[in-house]
This record gives C-alpha cells, sequence and structure tokens, in this order.
C-alpha cells in the first residue's frame, strides 16, 4: 500500500524524496507490485528486494529531478537469478506534493484518466475494498495505507520486552507502552514508542483510544483485573490477557460480579499468543504478534465515498 503518512514524514525530515515503486512484475521477481523504497540524499527506507536492482535504482533516484519510468529484464540487465522482468516508476516528492495526495486511491498516469481507472476507482469505493496495487492501461493505481493501529502494552516485563522487541519492527502498528514506575523500563526503549510510566494503570486506560487494540501482562493480578475492568467499561478494538486457564475463570467471576456481560468478557483473549508454542517469552509475542496481524488485517480500509 501507498504509505502517504511515511512519504510525508520523509519529505519533512529530508526535503526532496523519491518513492520507487514496484509498477508491473512479468515471470520471477524478487518483489511484487506496489513494493517501494524512499531514497533521499544520503539515505533511504523501506526496500523493493533484489540486491543488484535495488542499488542501482537508490543511485539514479538521489539525481533525478522529474518523474521517471523504465523497465528492467533482471536476469539480461543485471545478472540477477531472477528470470523476469519489472516496471519501475520513480516519482520525486516534495512536502507539498506529497501532502496533496488522496486519502484512500492514489491513481496517476498520462491524460486523459483511462475510463477502466475511473471504473476501478468507483467501484473500489462504492463496495468500501481497495484494489490491488497494479498498473493498467499506462495508469498506476494504488492504496493508501489506513493510520497505524494503536496497540497498547500493559507492563514492560520479560513477556512485555518481547512484545515491543517483536511489534515494533512491524508496519502498521502505533505502540504506547505503560507500568507502573519509570524504573520498569529499559534503558533502550525504541524511539517510535511512546512509554508512560503511570502508577495507577486503570485509571490510564480510561484515556486509551476505544479502538486500541489492548495487551495486558503486568506483574499483578489486581492490577491485570483493574485493567480489564476499566477497558470493558471504556471499549477496544481486541484485548488479550496474559494467564492460565485458573487464572481467567477466577477473572471471568469478578467480572461478572463487577456489572459486566458474559458477552463482554468473552471479548477479552485469555491466554494472549499460542500456547502450542510454550511459554517462552518471545514464542509468547511471536504468537501474539502472528495473531495481532489476523485481526488487524480482517479490518476493512475504509475508502472516500466520492464520483
Amino acid at each position: 500500500m501507498f504509505d502517504r503518512a511515511g512519504l510525508i514524514a520523509a519529505c519533512n525530515a529530508h526535503g526532496r524524496v523519491v518513492r520507487v515503486v514496484v509498477a508491473h512484475v512479468q515471470g520471477s521477481a524478487p518483489r511484487e507490485a506496489g513494493a517501494a523504497m524512499l531514497v533521499w540524499d544520503g539515505g533511504q527506507s523501506g526496500t523493493i528486494g533484489g540486491g543488484a536492482l535495488e542499488y542501482e535504482l537508490a543511485a539514479t533516484a538521489r539525481t533525478l529531478r522529474h518523474d521517471t519510468r523504465s523497465r528492467h529484464a533482471l536476469g539480461p540487465d543485471l545478472g540477477q537469478c531472477c528470470g523476469g522482468a519489472v516496471d519501475i516508476l520513480c516519482e520525486v516528492y516534495d512536502t507539498n506534493r506529497a501532502r496533496a495526495l488522496p486519502h484512500d486511491l492514489v491513481a496517476r498516469g498520462p491524460d486523459p484518466m483511462p475510463l477502466s481507472i475511473k471504473r476501478m476507482m468507483k467501484a473500489a469505493r462504492n463496495q468500501g475494498r481497495p484494489p490491488p496495487a497494479q498498473m493498467k492501461d499506462g495508469w498506476m493505481i494504488e492504496p493508501v495505507q489506513p493510520p497505524d493501529q494503536a496497540v497498547w502494552i500493559w507492563g514492560a516485563g520479560h513477556v512485555g520486552r518481547a512484545l515491543v522487541n517483536i511489534l515494533h519492527h512491524m508496519p502498521g502498528y502505533r505502540l504506547t507502552w505503560a507500568d507502573t514506575a519509570a524504573t520498569r523500563f529499559p534503558d533502550d526503549v525504541p524511539g517510535t514508542v511512546t512509554s508512560i510510566p503511570a502508577a495507577d494503570l486503570p485509571t490510564l486506560a480510561g484515556h486509551a483510544p476505544q479502538d486500541a487494540h489492548h495487551l495486558i501482562l503486568t506483574y499483578a493480578h489486581d492490577i491485570d483485573l483493574g485493567l480489564c475492568h476499566a477497558l470493558l467499561g471504556r471499549g477496544f478494538a481486541s484485548c488479550g490477557l496474559i494467564g492460565s486457564a485458573t487464572k481467567w475463570a477466577r477473572f471471568r467471576k469478578r467480572l461478572a460480579e463487577l456489572g459486566h456481560l458474559a458477552t463482554d468478557i468473552d471479548r477479552i483473549t485469555c491466554p494472549i499468543g499460542d500456547p502450542s508454542l510454550g511459554k517462552d517469552p518471545h514464542l509468547i509475542a511471536i504468537g501474539v504478534a502472528y495473531r495481532l496481524a489476523q485481526s488487524t488485517e480482517t479490518i476493512p480500509q475504509r475508502l472516500e465515498t466520492r464520483a
């Protein structure tokens, strides 16, 4: 998907940025249509794969002052083992151009826009489902990546640290990490993660977004229970609790006594992760990351409804 927010951030930080995107693939290639990287003087982010292809295009991108399209036969041109060919689109952006991009679908090509593209965009907006990135009739169309999903991790113990270590590398998530004291966090919290020390975590939960995903794994059962109680009253996209079957049975009874309906309590997942993987913190984190990715992929992207 077209990471509009990431492109704007890169332009704000580096000025002129070239977005290099795989527009079309024929045969075997390292990456699929829509794979992209951003290139600026002195740096780059993302990947289109292919080693030699990426190296050559990154070097070329730093010299560009206008948009270009090119085709590369990976074997004959670059000596790569892939036997296919790729069409590449390089687009030069500054902050103003990046901010002018639509929020749902980015379609561009030579005027006039083909009827096929108009129909594709109208169908996507009417149905609320984005089309895959593709080049059609000389036009490149890509769905815009939706805003990052908010994930709140409650607890900075072994499992909390393993979760942050894995999830902060995954695209599409905005992490908030909470515990009862600043000393409970490691010294090397990733820069993209917001850490919040708060003596009363259940009170803090009342300020979390109602569409956030929550993972509860503090050092105390009473804090875990208080968080479950607070979040059931607040609302959430999903909520997972670390614990055994015995712990969850006790929590279910207490939450019912606190006035929560069984159907609401059932929205909390306990235990988190995949128990078949074992109880090692990183194995728990891997199971959680997999299930979280599955749950967020099922959330349809809402497209703008305009003709």
